[in-house]
């Protein structure tokens, strides 16, 4: 059984596995932001921040930068080498004139259409919307990275209840449990973890789904 950290790792590890060379990626806030750490050595990717950095790099001691810029989830950032700062309107340029080729988002509801909701959370202070929704609109490929469940309820569901971000925009779901493609047909399992059944992921979402004939391992 994995630990909450160790099911969070394994997510972004298999996320960081759609990235393909060359690609200008957008991470939300939360897990997404550990996709960084399982890059392949031979994938190189442009990491853009919504709030005006190409080339973000998260800030450490050694390279902090003293105008103390963050990344649009408040994180410490800086323009990695070859990377530029640049104002927000001209960052949303670049997302919604289709030049973000992936961003990976987190979830708090999704469903069988591919709509998602991961913007506001019943009875606590709201952040805002911030870049979410032009991502999911703007981005060549939305994939969502995110837990299977929370307290043990289904985040996958058939019809999302809390207000949506986006509507019919997501391509792809990570979870620990397995991966699904949005289809038109529906959601469409090929990917599970060995650690799970079918049975169990079915148990676990509320969303119908079918199965690939070819269903893989995600250890593979």
């Amino acid at each position: 059984m994995m630990t909450k950290e160790q099911m969070r790792r394994f997510i972004a590890a298999r996320a960081a596995r759609e990235l393909k060379d060359g690609d200008v990626v957008n991470l939300g806030i939360g897990l997404p932001t550990l996709v960084p750490l399982f890059i392949p050595e031979n994938v190189h990717v442009t990491l853009q921040a919504e709030d005006g950095i190409a080339r973000s790099a998260i800030a450490t001691e050694e390279n902090s930068d003293p105008m103390h810029i963050i990344d649009a989830g408040g994180t410490p950032a800086v323009a990695a080498l070859g990377g530029s700062y640049f104002d927000s309107a001209t960052s949303f340029g670049l997302i919604r004139g289709g030049h973000v080729d992936a961003t990976i988002l987190g979830g708090l509801e999704v469903d069988e259409e591919g709509n998602l909701a991961n913007w506001i959370i019943p009875g606590k202070k709201m952040p805002g919307m911030g870049g979410a929704m032009d991502l999911m609109v703007g981005a060549k490929h939305v994939i969502l990275a995110m837990e299977h469940t929370v307290n043990g309820k289904p985040k996958i569901l058939r019809r999302c209840t809390l207000p949506l971000t986006a509507v019919k925009c997501v391509h792809e779901i990570i979870t620990e449990m397995c991966v699904f493609q949005v289809t038109p047909d529906g959601l469409l399992m090929t990917e599970i973890n060995s650690e799970f059944t079918v049975d169990q992921v079915r148990a676990a979402t509320e969303a119908h789904f079918h199965v690939a004939l070819n269903l893989k391992s995600m250890l593979a």
